[in-house]
């Protein structure tokens, strides 16, 4: 298995490829999207265990999803059971990630508690809106852009690494670090991509939604309604299915064991 260097204008091209690979079955794969958030937000309800066993579970749910697309690109049915079978894909290995990723994320939030006293791990912690108001005054610029630029190599990390344990069978480490190399020799379309994503995602939503607000004044819920429907249906899908887009390019659906 090798990773390709792609052009930058492939970033552009994994958003459009997402997009078509929903098309192709809009009303299944949305479904499949929908019962995974479903997932992970039920578990995080469950006290305590919650967050750990939602980010365990995400690995295999997030293969599951690539399965998806490519049964997409195929030609071939989904369903729930596409869904639920990437937990199935080398599981240990996949819990692992997921176990690994929410202490990386907690310990890059507890370093965000050097500049500023803790307030935004509280935050993100809260299990009440008491205890977000207690410190949602607190100024989040600088433990934010902290935190962000230390994301950044872990997102790097984890991003392929779920499909090339899955797949692959890859160990945790060897699944981290190729999915690493792959980002970083490809870190062009990844910026070109996150640029995508920003206006797919969020400056075409903001600027609809804000002419809705105009077109009908003092009709907020009605507008947000109308712009949250169609990304949940539509936009979100197809970023996902967008993911396997930018495996298939980088790393080529021959190699697939």
């Amino acid at each position: 298995m090798r990773a390709q260097q792609v052009p930058s204008s492939a970033g552009w091209r994994w958003l459009l490829g997402g997009f078509a690979l929903y098309r192709r079955a809009p009303l299944t794969y949305s479904m499949l999207v929908m019962t995974y958030w479903f997932v992970v937000v039920f578990l995080n309800v469950v006290p305590v265990l919650g967050a750990l066993l939602a980010a365990m579970v995400v690995p295999g749910l997030s293969v599951g999803l690539m399965q998806g697309a490519r049964h997409l690109e195929r030609g071939l049915p989904i369903g729930l059971q596409t869904l639920f079978g990437g937990l199935k894909e080398n599981a240990r290995t996949l819990c692992l990630l997921g176990a690994l990723y929410l202490l990386v994320t907690l310990g890059i939030l507890g370093v965000s508690s050097l500049f500023d006293g803790g307030d935004m791990l509280r935050y993100m912690l809260a299990n009440s809106r008491a205890e977000r108001a207690a410190v949602e005054d607190a100024d989040f610029l600088l433990p934010s852009l902290v935190v962000m630029t230390l994301l950044v190599p872990v997102m790097m990390a984890w991003w392929f690494a779920p499909v090339l344990a899955g797949w692959h069978r890859q160990s945790a480490a060897k699944a981290l670090f190729f999915s690493f190399i792959a980002c970083w020799m490809n870190w062009r379309a990844f910026l070109a991509y996150s640029v995508a994503l920003m206006l797919f995602a969020m400056l075409l939503p903001g600027i609809l939604l804000a002419l809705l607000m105009i077109v009908v004044p003092g009709a907020q819920e009605l507008a947000t309604t109308l712009i949250l429907m169609p990304m949940l249906l539509i936009i979100a899908p197809s970023v996902f299915a967008s993911f396997y887009a930018s495996y298939r390019d980088i790393f080529g659906i021959s190699e697939i064991v």
